[in-house]
């Protein structure tokens, strides 16, 4: 798992709220010592959930304040003049008393809100975490199988140019310097077209490109200019006749004549 995949865990979420474990905290909070961007999430999302507390906790009704206030203040003066109302000052501080419980009452529903608010918050990015890790690997899934079509469509039209009765295929193997190296040419006997199937060379450097030559009447004649995505399905050239055929790797775009000394395969008809 990498750092991004590790920050929209929700493990970081888990942590503030309380509700990660001791084996989870402890890594978390090993892992936000060596790595800052780790450590940059912890702050952001710490300082998110402090926010959302802050903007959605329930405050007690002005009314109720209001009331509690006066009486409070009824119970100053009562306090201040025991002679004159000494009858009241009993009834004063229950009521003091009552209305604390109340506002003590009140910062509990409160801080209990604000909680159930962060766990809803929690829940909410946890399960948005698993949908988009879902969504995801559903994209991955999809190219996947758009890569295995491609690649089923590839083998499908090389299997039927290489059964075609009409192509004349013709086998290139590697010179002294590339022993290894192997290319079939297939010539339509009909069309002219001429389709290399080049898998077994090496992959060109960057820059350079293979270039397929015709050797027509001793002199070699070009046929075109290959690549991975013309491989047995893009005819490179019309060759109407040939007594061989050669490979050479050359500078991307191809040169007028061949470079001997970078020749790979070569094959006669």
């Amino acid at each position: 798992m990498n750092t991004k995949e590790y920050i929209s865990s929700g493990i970081i979420e888990s942590y503030i709220l309380g509700l990660a474990s001791p084996e989870e905290a402890g890594i978390l909070e090993c892992i936000m010592k060596n790595n800052a961007e780790v450590k940059a999430a912890f702050e952001e999302a710490q300082k998110t959930l402090e926010d959302l507390a802050t903007a959605q906790a329930l405050s007690p009704p002005t009314e109720l304040k209001s009331k509690i206030w006066h009486k409070i203040q009824q119970q100053q003066k009562t306090e201040s003049h025991p002679d004159t109302l000494p009858t009241d000052l009993a009834p004063v501080k229950n009521l003091s008393r009552h209305q604390n419980k109340k506002s003590y009452s009140w910062k509990i529903i409160t801080a209990a809100a604000s909680i159930l608010l962060l766990i809803s918050l929690a829940s909410n990015v946890f399960w948005i975490n698993i949908q988009s890790r879902n969504e995801l690997q559903i994209a991955e899934l999809q190219t996947q199988k758009q890569s295995q079509n491609l690649a089923i469509q590839q083998i499908t039209q090389k299997l039927k140019l290489f059964s075609n009765p009409n192509i004349h295929q013709v086998a290139l193997k590697g010179v002294e310097k590339h022993p290894d190296s192997e290319a079939v040419v297939l010539w339509d006997t009909e069309t002219k077209a001429v389709y290399l199937s080049a898998e077994n060379l090496p992959k060109a450097p960057e820059g350079m490109q293979y270039q397929l030559w015709a050797i027509v009447d001793g002199k070699p004649v070009s046929a075109g200019m290959y690549s991975i995505d013309k491989d047995s399905r893009i005819a490179l050239a019309n060759i109407p006749r040939a007594q061989a055929f050669a490979i050479t790797l050359e500078k991307e775009g191809g040169s007028k004549i061949p470079t001997m000394e970078n020749m790979f395969v070569i094959g006669s008809i």
